[in-house]
């Protein structure tokens, strides 16, 4: 039965498909708590182990690129073999306990081999995540099913840099937080236990179709372009953080702080966006793009104000991606292989993301200017792409 009143109101009907969404939010939220609050200081950690700029940014780059790659792997052996929980399990095992092992590295080799770890388990759990949350796209929309489960995760990936800025002003150390996160990491793998337990087939809230796809359609691949083009602009904390350190621009306890404020800021934005996204379509994806190239010549140029200003933008970012490119791809999924398509796209938006980790890294010791120019033009680059992508899915529908 829909309430019409108050919050409940706002985000929908109370049925079980939005349940479900709440469900593997919460378990998202925890999460986030974790590889967010250990991604704020991922950077400083690394250079303090000896890593230099290029290292900082390959390794995040990696990490980001095996996190999409292996997204392809895991949603092909998951449409096989149909373990697709088995398969979410693992990944998030992974995921999540390789965080608070950072602990434990003595050089930075060792906390890139736990970095890389980390988003191999999120590649391992992703496809098939988003794969199980379509199914209830039918009776939420595209957009607002993946708004709801991404404001309760940006939520934790607030809190997650919150409690590391904490632990650092009370004079605690890295590892200390990184041991700190464990507590998360635990409650997420229970929250998971339970999604489990009340929706063993998640399939069965599916109410019409949400995929209508005979097959790989030209608009998915342009939505893959679209979207690699947007991941190598996008840019990782990791880089944004140890630029901020070494030029201190802002005190290193406020680092994690600035991470907070973005994705507290993102919660909103997902939100937004999701509802306008069912409403209005695709313009809604190019206005948030470009607000989000904007961001790297306010933090890289900027001093406290103005870089603060500049991760709001990061935060669209963030946002579109978690959002948005999850919605325009749900429309193009074909049946029987929405956990490959999912995977798929993701692949190439790690390409994507991999060659821009590189770039920027590698300009970031050569040219602050450069690294801009590079970020932005990247970003505006997957205007055409989009565009070309809605023509295509618009033909294929008349069609």
């Amino acid at each position: 039965m829909a309430v019409s009143r108050g919050w409940r109101g706002w985000l929908g009907p109370a049925s079980p498909a939005l349940t479900f969404v709440l469900t593997m939010g919460v378990v998202n939220l925890f999460g986030d708590i974790t590889y967010e609050g250990g991604a704020s200081i991922n950077g400083p950690f690394m250079g303090a182990l000896g890593a230099s700029a290029a290292i900082i940014s390959i390794t995040a780059g990696a990490g980001e690129f095996l996190g999409y790659a292996l997204r392809s792997v895991a949603g092909y052996v998951a449409d096989r073999s149909g373990k697709y929980w088995l398969v979410t399990f693992i990944g998030y095992a992974i995921n999540l306990l390789a965080v608070p092992a950072m602990a434990l590295a003595g050089s930075w080799q060792a906390a890139a081999a736990l970095i890389l770890a980390e988003r191999i388990g999120r590649a391992m759990r992703k496809p098939t995540v988003e794969a199980m949350l379509s199914y209830t796209t039918g009776e939420l929309g595209r957009g607002w099913a993946y708004a709801v489960n991404t404001a309760l995760d940006e939520i934790g990936a607030t809190v997650g840099p919150l409690v590391i800025a904490l632990v650092l002003l009370l004079n605690g150390d890295y590892r200390t937080g990184y041991a700190l996160l464990s507590i998360s990491a635990v409650l997420a793998l229970a929250s998971l236990t339970v999604a489990r337990i009340r929706y063993p087939l998640p399939s069965r809230l599916e109410q019409g179709r949400t995929a209508e796809a005979k097959g790989f359609t030209a608009a998915y691949w342009f939505y893959m372009l679209a979207g690699a083009c947007f991941a190598a602009g996008l840019m990782s904390f990791e880089l944004i953080s140890y630029h901020l350190s070494v030029s201190k621009t802002v005190p290193d306890h406020w680092i994690p702080v600035f991470l907070a404020i973005a994705t507290g800021f993102g919660v909103i934005v997902s939100l937004v966006l999701g509802r306008l996204y069912d409403r209005v379509g695709l313009p809604v994806v190019l206005v948030a793009v470009v607000l989000s190239s904007g961001f790297s010549p306010l933090v890289f140029l900027g001093g406290f104000q103005v870089a603060l200003a500049g991760m709001l933008l990061w935060g669209i970012g963030y946002a579109t991606q978690d959002t948005l490119l999850k919605a325009v791809v749900a429309g193009e999924l074909p049946e029987g292989q929405r956990n490959l398509a999912f995977g798929l796209f993701y692949a190439g938006y790690g390409v994507g993301w991999l060659i821009g980790s590189i770039a920027t890294g590698l300009l970031y010791e050569r040219s602050l200017v450069g690294l801009i120019v590079f970020a932005v033009a990247a970003q505006l680059a997957s205007l055409p792409a989009f565009v070309l992508a809605g023509r295509q899915g618009r033909a294929t529908a008349r069609s």
